[in-house]
């Protein structure tokens, strides 16, 4: 796909700008707190694209308590494409703590012309953007609905993002753009923000499976992972993107948890997406808990219908929440691709599998024996997966 060139200079005194509007507006006092003596409570679900992570998003979206917006970092990396992924980390960073904070206008440097919350990456998969004060088109309690959302509030104004933001006593952000957890220590030592990391990972072959559905959605975004000074990357047969996701998936959870620093102590809880899938009720108030947050009969009686439906979801609900069957998705890859290529993504994410706790198959046979279980239990010898507050090793 042809873009219009934009040199290395362009792109550093972009990056400098918007870092310059960023300092001065995190120089603003803070916003005021949802309650007298209530903290705010701010929750970063860091994933990857293709594991699951829209799902995991609306389990938070729909709680009442919760303020959430689905991948912030979305207008960083569409403004300055021709970047690579490294080189926008703070950027990404940066936009999420002013997020955390309720200063949308940071957005500012991203959007000059934002005037209505459709201006906003995915914002009809946030509740609270379709609740009061954003908008009318559900009351805060209910299970909002993203068809229903869009049409009612796309024009409401911009502002009222932030003003809702201030009404929440959570505030949570997923985003698939940090590849590694030190560009995240700033925010985890930030006396402003009470910040708690739900690290949310998949079997990196299911991961293929599913990138290879929404290959053309994916395009820009692989660009700036290889670092390709702008180019789309659509076709990818050496699967080197998967494998950047592993190695930094590898990345995130060794430093989370092999002599991790003491301020990351019981703030980080690392999810597999099956175990979520295998039995999302235990898993989601696990994951609540850890957030600070109650399940309430509502979500309980949503969450099982989202996650008891009949089939896969149709491949034009890629990117959407919708009712399916949760154990028979996370299983899929195992009908849909070639032994070959899934021994090739195993020599890839090696590490990967070994640390997250998936289980290689050695053959076509075993990788079609549905009997034969890949995800591996979760024993005391696993880095803190049960409890926020256990020690570290």
């Amino acid at each position: 796909m042809w873009l219009p060139r934009i040199s290395s200079t362009a792109v550093t005194v972009l990056l400098l700008a918007q870092t310059g509007i960023l300092l001065f507006l995190v120089s603003w006092p803070r916003p005021p707190s949802p309650a007298v003596g209530k903290e705010r409570v701010h929750v970063l679900v860091l994933s990857s694209w293709r594991s699951g992570s829209s799902f995991v998003g609306q389990l938070f979206s729909q709680h009442p308590d919760v303020f959430y917006l689905m991948e912030p970092g979305w207008h960083v990396w569409t403004t300055l494409s021709q970047a690579s992924a490294p080189a926008l980390h703070m950027a990404v960073r940066d936009v999420v703590r002013s997020v955390f904070l309720c200063d949308l206008d940071v957005f500012d440097a991203y959007l000059p012309w934002r005037r209505n919350l459709s201006d906003l990456f995915q914002y009809a998969v946030s509740r609270a953007l379709c609740s009061p004060p954003a908008c009318s088109a559900f009351p805060r309690g209910a299970i909002s609905s993203e068809a229903v959302c869009k049409p009612l509030c796309a024009r409401q104004p911009f502002s009222l993002a932030q003003e809702a933001c201030r009404a929440y006593s959570h505030v949570v952000l997923k985003e698939v753009r940090f590849f590694n957890l030190q560009v995240l220590y700033q925010l985890l030592n930030d006396p402003a923000l009470n910040l708690r990391i739900v690290h949310l990972v998949r079997d990196p072959r299911a991961v293929l499976r599913s990138r290879e559905q929404t290959a053309k959605a994916l395009a820009r975004d692989n660009g700036i992972v290889l670092g390709t000074n702008g180019t789309w990357v659509e076709a990818d047969p050496g699967l080197r993107v998967v494998r950047e996701v592993c190695r930094s998936h590898v990345r995130i959870a060794e430093a989370a948890t092999q002599k991790p620093p003491p301020f990351l102590q019981g703030r980080y809880r690392l999810v597999r997406f099956e175990d979520l899938a295998r039995a999302p009720l235990p898993e989601i108030r696990a994951l609540y808990a850890f957030a600070g947050l109650s399940l309430t009969p509502q979500l309980e009686a949503w969450i099982h219908n989202i996650t008891h439906g009949a089939g896969l979801g149709a491949r034009r609900e890629a990117f959407k929440t919708s009712s399916r069957d949760a154990v028979n998705v996370s299983q899929a890859w195992r009908h849909a691709l070639p032994f070959a290529k899934i021994r090739r993504v195993q020599e890839l994410c090696a590490g990967a599998l070994q640390l997250l706790g998936y289980r290689p198959v050695a053959s076509e046979s075993e990788q079609r024996d549905l009997a034969l279980d890949l995800v591996l239990p979760r024993g005391p010898s696993s880095f803190s997966w049960a409890s926020s507050t256990a020690a570290h090793p």
